[in-house]
C-alpha cells in the first residue's frame, strides 16, 4: 500500500443509492458534500464544530452480516471516511407516497418545530433511535438520544414528547438486512485505502503493520481518528492537514479483549461508544462522566485512543485512566511498548512517545477488593460541555486504614496529572474526616490552576478540594449518604 497507486474516486450508499464521488479534496466534509455537491440540503450547518446537532445523519457500517447505524455529525466528518459505508440524510425519510416518517409526523403533531433551522438534525437523531427499537424510549434514553441536539426555540419539551409518540403510529420497517447486503458488495470499510486528490493523499490501512510503514513514511502526517477535534482544525483553524493517516480501518486498533494478565486492552479506534459501555461493565463509576462525555453522535464518532492521544489538559479520559493505573500501548515499525497514561503527558500538548508512535490501545486493570473510586466532571452545562474540572480518586483500604492512593485531575495543570501531596496525606492514614481535610490542605502545593473562559483559579481550587470531600461522603464505612447529581432538565419529569 505504501507504494501502491491512490485512487482518486470514493464509493459509499448515499440513501440506499450508490454514489461514487471523484477527486474530492480529502478535508471534504460530508455535510459540505451534501449541501455543494449531492443538492441534500436538509442537513444543516450551524456551528461547524459539532456541537448543535444541525447537521446530524446516520452512517450504517457492516460488523460481520449486521448493519450498525449510528448518529454522528456531518460537519466534522471527512468524506473519506465513508468509503464502504452508507449514509442516511433526512431526505431518506420520504415515504414512497410522500407522506411523512413517524418521527417528522410526531414533531408536526406535538409542535416540536419552531423555526425548524434545527428540526431535521432532531428527525435524525430520534431516527436513529426508532429504527433500532420497538418502543418508545425512557425519558433518560431520550435525554441521551438528543444529547447532541441543540434548540432555542421549543424548550425541548414537545421535541421530548415527538420521541414517545413517534411510536403510536404503525411501525415503518427499516431492512437493514437488505440495506447490509447492498453494502456488502462495496469494498469493506477493513480494505486498505490510498486516497489521492486535490494534491493530498489519505490513506486508511487495513491492519497495523501498514499503518506504522505508513508513518515511518510520512512522520509530519495528520493521524485522524474520530475527527471530532481534528475536525474543527480545519473548520475554525484553516490548518492544511498534509497527508492524513486514518486509524478507523485498522482491525487490530478496532478491538477490544481481556489479556492474560485479567486488563482490558481497548483499541485505540474503538469508539467512545464503545469503549465507555464496557469499561462501565467493570466501573459503573465512570457511567455519569459516559453519558456527560460530550454528546452521543460525538462519543459515536470519536475514540478512547484519540481522547488520550490528543493529550488536552481538559480531556475527560485522562484523569480516570490516570488514578486507576491505566497505561497506553505504544509502537511504531521497530518496537511496541507499554507505558502508564501518566508517563505518557510531559507538559502542555507534548508527550513521551517519538515522532513516529502512535497509541495503540489502553489498558485498563480490574477492580481491586476493598477499593474506592470514583470520578466527576464539574462544568458550566450539564451537557455538550467542556470541563472546568475533571477529578478522579482511587484508594485502597486494608480495614479502615488507607494502603494506596491514586488522585488525579485535569483542568488544574498543564496536563491531567496525579497529585501526590495530597496522595501521601492519605496513605497510611485512616478513612476519616481530619485525614480528608489534611489531603484537602496538601492538593493546594500540587496544582496552580489557571483561569480562563471556563473557571477561576480559586474555583477550581475549591472545586478539587470539594471533590475531596464529596468522595468521603460518599465511601465512608459509618453512615454513607451518596451524593446524587441532579439538574434543570431532570426536572421534566415532574411536568404533565
Amino acid at each position: 500500500m505504501t507504494n501502491g497507486t491512490a485512487t482518486n474516486s470514493l464509493q459509499f450508499l448515499l440513501n440506499d443509492q450508490f454514489v461514487q464521488v471523484d477527486n474530492a479534496a480529502p478535508t471534504t466534509t460530508v455535510l459540505q458534500y451534501l449541501r455543494q455537491q449531492a443538492s441534500l440540503t436538509g442537513t444543516k450547518e450551524g456551528c461547524a464544530e459539532g456541537d448543535c446537532g444541525a447537521c446530524t445523519v446516520v452512517v450504517g457500517e457492516r460488523k460481520g452480516d449486521d448493519l450498525e447505524l449510528r448518529t454522528v455529525n456531518a460537519c466534522i466528518q471527512f468524506l473519506p471516511t465513508l468509503q464502504g459505508k452508507s449514509l442516511y440524510t433526512v431526505e431518506y425519510l420520504r415515504q414512497d407516497d410522500g407522506s411523512l416518517h413517524p418521527v417528522q409526523q410526531a414533531l408536526v403533531d406535538c409542535h416540536g418545530s419552531q423555526c425548524g433551522f434545527c428540526t431535521p438534525g432532531f428527525v435524525m437523531s430520534l431516527w436513529g433511535y426508532y429504527v433500532g427499537n420497538t418502543s418508545a424510549p425512557s425519558k433518560a434514553e431520550l435525554k441521551n438520544v438528543l444529547s447532541g441536539n441543540l434548540c432555542r426555540c421549543t424548550g425541548y419539551k414537545p421535541i421530548l414528547e415527538a420521541g414517545v409518540r413517534m411510536f403510536e403510529p404503525e411501525p415503518v420497517i427499516f431492512d437493514s438486512a437488505a440495506a447490509s447486503q447492498q453494502l456488502a458488495k462495496l469494498p469493506a470499510t477493513t480494505t486498505s485505502l490510498a486516497y489521492s486528490a486535490a494534491s493530498k493523499l489519505f490513506y486508511a490501512p487495513g491492519n497495523l503493520a501498514e499503518l506504522l510503514a505508513l508513518r515511518r513514511q510520512h512522520p509530519t502526517s495528520t493521524l485522524l481518528a474520530g475527527g471530532t477535534d481534528v475536525g474543527l482544525w480545519v473548520n475554525k483553524q484553516f490548518r492544511d492537514l498534509g497527508t492524513i493517516l486514518y486509524t478507523g480501518n485498522v482491525a487490530e486498533m478496532q478491538t477490544m479483549e481481556l489479556t492474560s494478565d485479567g486488563w482490558l486492552q481497548v483499541g485505540a479506534a474503538v469508539s467512545l461508544t464503545d469503549a465507555y459501555e464496557r469499561i462501565c461493565e467493570w466501573y459503573p463509576q465512570l457511567r455519569e462522566l459516559m453519558l456527560r462525555f460530550a454528546s452521543l453522535p460525538i462519543r459515536n464518532a470519536g475514540t478512547l485512543g484519540g481522547n488520550v492521544a490528543n493529550g488536552s489538559p481538559i480531556g475527560d479520559s485522562a484523569p480516570w485512566l490516570i488514578a486507576l493505573g491505566g497505561e497506553v500501548v505504544l509502537a511504531n515499525a521497530d518496537q511496541s511498548r507499554t507505558i502508564l497514561v501518566e508517563d505518557l503527558y510531559v507538559d502542555y500538548m507534548q508527550q513521551s512517545r517519538l515522532a513516529d508512535e502512535v497509541v495503540v490501545a489502553l489498558r485498563i486493570p480490574p477492580p481491586v477488593a476493598d477499593s474506592e473510586f470514583r470520578c466527576w466532571k464539574v462544568c458550566k452545562r450539564y451537557d455538550s460541555d467542556i470541563s472546568a474540572v475533571c477529578g478522579a480518586v482511587w484508594i485502597q483500604l486494608d480495614g479502615d486504614q488507607i494502603s494506596a492512593a491514586r488522585v488525579a485531575f485535569g483542568g488544574m495543570a498543564a496536563t491531567s496529572k496525579r497529585a501526590p501531596a495530597c496522595e501521601a496525606a492519605l496513605i497510611g492514614q485512616p478513612w476519616s474526616q481530619a485525614t480528608v481535610d489534611r489531603a484537602k490542605a496538601a492538593l493546594g502545593s500540587d496544582y496552580s490552576p489557571l483561569t480562563d473562559m471556563r473557571a477561576t483559579a480559586d474555583y477550581r481550587r475549591q472545586v478539587a478540594a470539594n471533590l475531596l470531600t464529596r468522595f468521603y461522603l460518599e465511601t465512608r464505612t459509618v453512615d454513607p449518604q451518596p451524593i446524587a447529581a441532579t439538574r434543570a432538565f431532570d426536572q421534566l419529569e415532574t411536568l404533565p
